[in-house]
């Protein structure tokens, strides 16, 4: 199987952002709920080819042609244009796809909202944590390279980890109980702590301005909260595995994405900034405004129209729906898209699977969700989940906003796109998810 021509971060730059987009009346919010799924259908945004892109992220169809109701649909570009028309949320992209065909795109509300433009679909936002399934489909790629085994030290590869300590609370350190490994990172379980703790801001580990090796220096600097294997607790330790990504293959993480990932998927708009040809489709990030509606706020101090120097795995990406509805894709299609294939099935399966030992996931909301090597939440116990799911559906978020939902069950890929801080105001994401699974009929 071959990937085709990748694409280039000199042809991303010189892509036309003119007169490209027809947007429907939909995506600016002037159909009511009666229309709304005429709009769906028709999508928020027609793509006409470039050079290097996919006209349509998947083949676009009627909904009843793989068994997803419009009507249905039509109540959840309805529950959108609510949050958009109460103002706690300038605007969102969503999509759903099944059996690898996109029944359902539509944009509603503004990009932002003092330029009043337009919602698109192929608006450009931070997707923050979705990042992490990406550098994990990365890391599990040399995996199947053989350039190193998920039980070996991370010592092996990054000797700055061999000076590792546990903390305790009176300030006293002790070695840990075992090394942390590779497989540690994967699973959150190796010690490490969340960018926004107070341990890791005190100590200034992670800044957008510095390298990934001196990201590396910094965070070795600072204690383990837990024994490697102890605890599940979110942590950076995504991040850590972008240089890993490095030293295994020799190229600096953003040009191994570009060239192993994004190009061969086709995902044109994904990458750690905006050009300055992707700027004018940069979404903007809003927070609560005092006395009601939405203020514009910046959550770095190395915007996203800027390079950064610190590439995270874990947090850095900007993506758009068309985009990673092709990486969602691929992944529910156990590692190929298109004729090109990423990964092998089983170790796709294995990367959306629970991978947390027994004890540490009973400990982790009672076992309602694992976690995979993949980087994503998996249902084990659909009783317990706040909204319709599957056991074994599998997705993640991102805390400006984005979220994925791949349902194996259901053979659909579900996508919700904003910019919100925090990330989910008035339980959008449950509403919709409720909202568009009550779409999906039969096979």
């Amino acid at each position: 199987m071959t990937c085709g021509e990748p694409v280039t971060k000199h042809m991303r730059s010189g892509l036309d952002e003119h007169a490209r987009t027809t947007r429907t009346t939909a995506s600016r919010g002037l159909l009511g709920p009666g229309t709304l799924a005429a709009a769906a259908l028709l999508t928020a945004t027609l793509v006409l080819p470039m050079r290097g892109q996919v006209a349509d992220p998947l083949p676009r169809v009627a909904p009843a042609g793989v068994g997803v109701d419009a009507e249905a649909l039509s109540g959840a570009t309805a529950v959108l244009q609510r949050y958009v028309d109460e103002r706690k949320t300038a605007g969102a992209v969503a999509m759903l796809a099944r059996h690898g065909k996109l029944a359902y795109s539509v944009a509603v509300g503004q990009q932002d909202l003092a330029a009043q433009t337009p919602m698109t679909e192929r608006s450009i936002f931070r997707i923050y944590s979705m990042t992490k399934p990406v550098t994990a489909v990365a890391v599990m790629m040399l995996f199947e390279q053989g350039k190193f085994t998920l039980d070996e030290p991370v010592s092996k590869y990054l000797p700055e980890f061999a000076t590792v300590s546990v903390g305790h609370a009176d300030g006293s350190r002790r070695p840990p109980a075992r090394a942390v490994t590779i497989r540690d990172l994967l699973l959150h379980i190796s010690g490490l702590e969340h960018r926004t703790s107070a341990l890791y801001r005190d100590a200034q580990v992670r800044s957008r301005a510095i390298d990934l090796p001196q990201f590396v220096r910094n965070i070795v600097r600072v204690p383990l909260i837990d024994d490697p294997g102890a605890r599940y607790r979110y942590s950076e330790s995504t991040t850590v595995l972008g240089r890993l990504v490095e030293i295994w293959s020799g190229q600096p993480f953003d040009d191994f994405l570009e060239q192993r990932i994004f190009g061969p998927l086709r995902m044109v708009d994904t990458g750690f900034y905006a050009t300055p040809a992707q700027r004018a489709r940069l979404a903007t990030v809003y927070a609560p405004a005092e006395g009601g509606g939405l203020k514009a706020v910046e959550i770095e101090a190395v915007p996203f129209t800027e390079k950064p120097a610190l590439l995270e795995g874990a947090v850095g990406l900007l993506s758009t729906g068309p985009d990673f509805l092709r990486f969602a894709q691929m992944l529910l299609n156990r590692g190929a898209l298109d004729g090109v294939r990423l990964l092998k099935p089983e170790t796709v399966g294995m990367m959306v699977s629970n991978g947390l030992p027994d004890a540490v996931l009973a400990s982790r909301g009672n076992g309602v969700m694992g976690w995979g090597l993949g980087n994503v939440n998996i249902v084990m116990k659909p009783e317990g989940v706040r909204y319709p799911a599957n056991r074994g559906e599998y997705g993640w978020d991102g805390t400006a906003g984005t979220i994925f939902w791949n349902d194996p069950a259901n053979d659909t890929v579900i996508l919700l796109l904003t910019q919100n801080s925090p990330p989910d105001p008035d339980n959008l994401r449950r509403t919709f998810k409720t909202a568009i699974q009550g779409a999906v009929r039969g096979q």
